[in-house]
């Protein structure tokens, strides 16, 4: 898939042409999904270049939320799809042009013969434009114009705020159902005070970075991929009460029954299936091995019933 980071005309198809996936796409969700799948089962069709537009905020920029995908991750989950190119300039470029500058910008720096949004597409200066006025300026120019209906999940549009909403809640099943996929961070493994290898259950340590969406504070079943093989594994997301009393300090430690290895310095991914309990602080030690020990067990009972 071809990156661009600024605006410029380019010929994308040829005589062919593009088809163009627009929105934010910050979670990847189903709802985003149906409108890219729409732009590359177009583009084929057609013989086009499949394509998606977006823009790019800073990280501590709150207009959309907490992020919920790394850029990493999101480039690599958008060319699973089949877009070959991905257009995404600074927010700043775009965020004073009418709407009718937009449209005619993605036209034309696209080459795009048809259009794909969400019915709650927005565009243009203070979000003036809409589906409708997307129809309106593209009907003359013989650009196609598809807008996608929200998708659903328990009789509701899925939203990025909704699945935010609901890994503050640790409902984790919600968040996945929305996601179309297992809610997963993959953050690089630092090192910790070690207390989980004294205690005989070794742990990795992945600090969320700033701006990122953390789920509820609590226990979790995860798995674990290290290299091309997928580990049942237990995750503590918190501020560990027993044994640190900083609650600003909030770390994501997971065990990996199992395994034996230095993972230091990589990234693995871990996915979260299952909220287990609520953070809590123990009397002894012994307390705290036994409850990773147990949720180390739920979640091999848990892997074990089932085939992902």
């Amino acid at each position: 898939m071809q990156i661009y980071s600024q605006l410029a005309p380019l010929a994308l198809g040829g005589a062919h042409g593009s088809a163009v996936a627009m929105g934010f796409f910050d979670g990847i969700h189903i709802g985003h999904r149906a409108v890219i799948n729409g732009a590359v089962e177009w583009a084929r069709a057609h013989g086009a270049a499949p394509a998606v537009f977006t823009f790019r905020l800073p990280t501590e920029n709150k207009m959309k939320g907490k992020r919920l995908l790394s850029t990493e991750d999101k480039h690599a989950l958008i060319a699973s799809l089949g877009v070959e190119h991905y257009l995404c300039p600074d927010f700043e470029e775009i965020k004073a042009m009418t709407p009718e500058q937009f449209v005619l910008g993605i036209i034309r720096d696209c080459n795009a013969r048809a259009l794909f949004c969400g019915e709650n597409f927005t565009f243009g200066a203070r979000a003036a434009g809409t589906p409708e006025l997307l129809r309106q300026l593209c009907a003359p120019l013989g650009v196609e114009v598809v807008v996608l209906p929200m998708a659903q999940f328990e009789e509701k549009p899925v939203s990025s705020t909704r699945i935010r909403t609901a890994l503050e809640g640790g409902d984790i099943p919600a968040a996945n159902a929305m996601l179309g996929m297992p809610y997963a961070i993959r953050f690089t493994v630092h090192h910790g005070a070690g207390l989980g290898r004294t205690l005989g259950v070794p742990t990795i340590n992945q600090l969320y970075p700033q701006g990122f969406q953390l789920p509820r504070y609590g226990i979790y079943i995860t798995r674990t991929r290290i290299g091309d093989r997928w580990y049942p594994s237990a995750t503590g997301l918190g501020t560990r009460p027993t044994v640190n009393s900083d609650e600003s300090k909030v770390t994501c430690e997971t065990f990996i029954p199992g395994f034996t290895g230095d993972l230091y310095g990589t990234d693995p991914v871990v996915e979260f299936h299952a909220y287990l309990s609520p953070s809590k602080k123990f009397d002894t030690l012994e307390e705290l091995r036994e409850c990773i020990d147990h949720a180390a067990q739920r979640a091999q009972e848990y892997f074990a019933e089932r085939t992902l």
